[in-house]
C-alpha cells in the first residue's frame, strides 16, 4: 500500500534520481499507511469480542473529534504532512480512516433436490412420486455494508443486497426476427437497499435511528448472517411466514445496558394485496412501486436479556393495519382494517463448545376472508397472488451443534471450529383459516436437517447438509442435499 501511495504522491520515484526531501516524504507516507492499517486491524480485533448482530447494525463511535482533516485533504496536500506537526497529522489521518466501516456477508450454494419441481406436484402428488431429481446453483444473499461515523454521536449505516445473483436485463436486436428489438431478462434475482439510516447516539442506552431499518421480529430477522445459523439456507419457517430480511422505512429507538437490549420502532404498515397462501404476510413488506405506500402504520418491538452467561433470550412483536395500504381502494371494505399481530420468542445458547438456537412465532391476521375476497377483484397484472389467506400462521424450530475441534488441541489453538449439527422445524402458513377459506394441506410441513459447519476462520464457514421436508401422507416428502460457502465480517474499521 505504501508503494502505491508513493507513486501517487511522488511520481518522481519512477525515475532513478530521488532527492532527499522526496525520500523523507515517501517514508512518512509509508508510516501513515502502516499506522492506518494498524488502527483498522486493532478495531476489527476488538469488535470480534462483541455480538455480530450488534456490529452489523451499529457503526462504532471510534472518534468524536470534529477537527480532524479528511483523507482527501491529506492526499491533496502531502507537503503539509511532511511539515511541522507530523505526529499530530499522522494521528488525525488514522482517525479519519477509522471513521469508515466496510463489511458485508454472502453465500454461494449448490443444492440437489430429489423431488419434482413442477408447480402441480401438490395437487397431483401421485403423478410425481418418482420424479427425477434436479439441481440448482444459487447466490441467496450477497450484501455490502458501508458505515461512517461523523462524530458527536452521528452515524450513517447502509446495506445493499443482491439476492440470487442480482438482476440483469438487456435490449437486443434479433437478426433472425427481422431485426426486431427484444428486451431480454438475463438474470432473475433482485437488488435491494436493505438498510439506509442516520443514527444519533446519546449514550449506549439511548440511540435514535431514522431511515430504512431492519425490523427485528423473530430470530432470523435479528440474526440473519450466514454465520448465525447452521443450515445452508436461512431457517425455512420464519423465512416463509415472515418477511426476511424484513426491512422498512421508519424510526427506531434502541439501547443496551449490562444485561438488556431493547428496541421500539414506528413503521409503515404491510400491504395486504400481496398476502398469500404459501407465504402468509411475508410478501407484504415490499413494494412493487417506486415508493412505499404508507396509508396505515405499524409498530414493532424487541427485548433481549443476557443475564445468564452464554445465554440470550428474546421477545419480539409487531402490530399494525394492512388493509387499504395499496393503490386500489373499494369503499365496500372501509369497515375492515386487516390488523396483523405477530408474537415471537427466541433464544441462543453458546457455551461448553455447544450452540443451541430456537424460536417460536405466531402470526394472526384479522379480516383474512375479506382480504382474500378483495384481492380476487384486483385487475390482471396486479402484484397480488390472489390466493386464499389464512387467519393464523406458525413457525417453530430448534437447532443444536457441537464443535468437535474443541477436543483437538492444535485446531483449537488455531481457532478453527467444526460443528456437527441437527435441526428440526415445523411451520404452517395456513395453521388456521376462516370458514370461507380453502385450507391447503401442503402449507403445513416438518423439516429435519443434519450436517456440518467448518469455520477455518471466524468470518468464513463451509456448510454441508442433508434435509427432508415431511408432509402429510397424501403428499410426497422432499429430500435434498446442499453445500455452501459463506462469509460474514468487516473488511476495514
Amino acid at each position: 500500500m505504501a508503494f502505491f501511495l508513493s507513486l501517487y504522491f511522488c511520481p518522481e520515484i519512477k525515475y532513478w534520481h530521488i532527492d532527499t526531501n522526496k525520500m523523507k516524504k515517501l517514508i512518512l507516507i509509508a508510516c501513515i499507511a502502516i499506522i492506518s492499517t494498524g488502527v483498522a486491524v486493532h478495531a476489527a480485533d476488538a469488535e470480534n469480542d462483541k455480538e455480530m448482530s450488534e456490529t452489523k447494525n451499529v457503526v462504532p463511535d471510534v472518534s468524536s473529534s470534529s477537527n480532524n482533516k479528511s483523507l482527501s485533504e491529506i492526499q491533496d496536500n502531502p507537503d503539509d504532512v511532511a511539515s511541522s506537526g507530523d505526529l499530530g497529522q499522522l494521528t488525525k489521518f488514522a482517525k479519519a480512516i477509522s471513521r469508515l466501516t466496510l463489511g458485508g456477508y454472502g453465500e454461494a450454494v449448490y443444492t440437489r433436490n430429489f423431488y419434482s419441481d413442477y408447480w402441480r406436484r401438490y395437487s397431483n402428488a401421485e403423478n410425481y412420486k418418482d420424479a427425477k431429481s434436479h439441481g440448482r446453483f444459487d447466490l441467496p444473499h450477497v450484501v455490502f455494508f458501508v458505515g461512517y461515523d461523523f462524530g458527536k454521536g452521528w452515524m450513517l449505516g447502509s446495506e445493499i443486497e443482491f439476492e440470487h445473483g442480482g438482476t440483469e436485463s438487456a435490449i437486443e436486436m434479433e437478426a433472425e426476427e427481422m431485426g426486431e428489438y427484444e428486451n431480454e431478462i438475463e438474470r432473475g434475482g433482485e437488488v435491494a437497499l436493505e438498510q439506509f439510516w442516520i443514527q444519533k447516539s446519546f449514550s449506549r442506552a439511548l440511540n435514535l435511528r431514522m431511515g430504512h431499518i431492519v425490523v427485528p421480529v423473530g430470530l432470523t430477522n435479528q440474526y440473519h448472517l450466514p454465520t448465525e445459523f447452521f443450515t445452508v439456507y436461512r431457517p425455512e419457517g420464519e423465512n416463509t411466514i415472515l418477511p426476511c430480511t424484513w426491512h422498512e422505512t421508519g424510526i427506531s429507538v434502541w439501547g443496551r445496558t449490562k444485561n438488556w437490549r431493547y428496541e421500539a420502532q414506528f413503521l409503515s404498515g404491510l400491504d395486504a394485496d400481496r398476502f398469500g397462501s404459501e407465504g402468509f404476510i411475508s410478501d407484504g413488506s415490499g413494494s412493487p412501486y417506486e415508493f412505499k405506500i404508507a396509508n396505515v402504520y405499524a409498530g414493532a418491538f424487541r427485548v433481549d436479556n443476557y443475564s445468564v452467561k452464554g445465554f440470550r433470550i428474546g421477545l419480539s412483536g409487531y402490530y399494525g393495519y394492512s388493509f387499504r395500504n395499496s393503490l386500489t381502494n373499494n369503499s365496500k371494505y372501509d369497515a375492515y382494517n386487516g390488523e396483523v399481530m405477530i408474537g415471537s420468542v427466541d433464544f441462543h445458547y453458546n457455551r461448553y463448545n455447544l450452540i443451541v438456537r430456537g424460536n417460536f412465532d405466531w402470526g394472526h391476521l384479522n379480516d383474512s376472508e375479506e382480504i382474500t375476497r378483495f384481492n380476487k377483484t384486483l385487475q390482471a397484472g396486479s402484484p397480488s397472488s390472489k390466493t386464499p389467506i389464512a387467519s393464523d400462521a406458525v413457525a417453530t424450530g430448534v437447532e443444536a451443534g457441537y464443535d468437535i475441534f474443541a477436543h483437538i488441541k492444535k485446531l483449537k489453538k488455531d481457532k478453527q471450529k467444526f460443528y456437527l449439527f441437527g435441526r428440526y422445524e415445523y411451520y404452517d402458513s395456513m395453521a388456521k383459516v376462516e370458514s370461507g377459506i380453502i385450507d391447503y394441506g401442503w402449507c403445513g410441513k416438518q423439516r429435519i436437517a443434519v450436517g456440518v459447519n467448518y469455520f477455518p476462520v471466524k468470518e468464513i464457514v463451509i456448510k454441508g447438509e442433508y434435509s427432508r421436508r415431511i408432509y402429510k401422507s397424501q403428499y410426497n416428502d422432499e429430500p435434498s442435499v446442499s453445500l455452501g460457502v459463506a462469509y460474514s465480517g468487516f473488511f476495514t474499521r
